[in-house]
């Protein structure tokens, strides 16, 4: 029975890494900093682990799909992620792609 709990934990990863630049961007078009962006995440049900998260929001900063800011107004500064014009039209074609793929998927397991 181990043997089927890590299969099923490593293809369980799997599915999820596979989803979780879609769950990210859907997040971002607010400005969010890491924290509140990963217990947002959380409370609807999506973790993510902080690294996992930071090295994404860096590679999809540098992709031009994300920009950042610090705010030094608090007592603590905070990155600040939003989507970009760009990030806003790619986020669109990602969704209407997982919108087709999960129509698909239906249609094969419900047969």
């Amino acid at each position: 029975m181990s043997e089927m709990n890590e299969i099923l934990l490593s293809l369980t990863q799997e599915l999820r890494r596979g989803t979780i630049v879609l769950s990210v961007l859907s997040q971002l078009n607010e400005p969010q900093y890491g924290y509140t962006l990963v217990k947002n995440m959380e409370d609807k049900g999506v973790s993510v682990d902080t690294n996992t998260l930071y090295p994404l929001l860096r590679r999809l900063e540098k992709q031009e799909i994300l920009i950042s800011e610090w705010d030094t107004d608090g007592s603590k500064p905070r990155k600040y992620y939003k989507r970009t014009e760009f990030g806003d039209a790619v986020y669109l074609k990602l969704l209407q792609q997982w919108r087709e793929m999960t129509d698909s998927m239906e249609k094969l397991l419900n047969n």
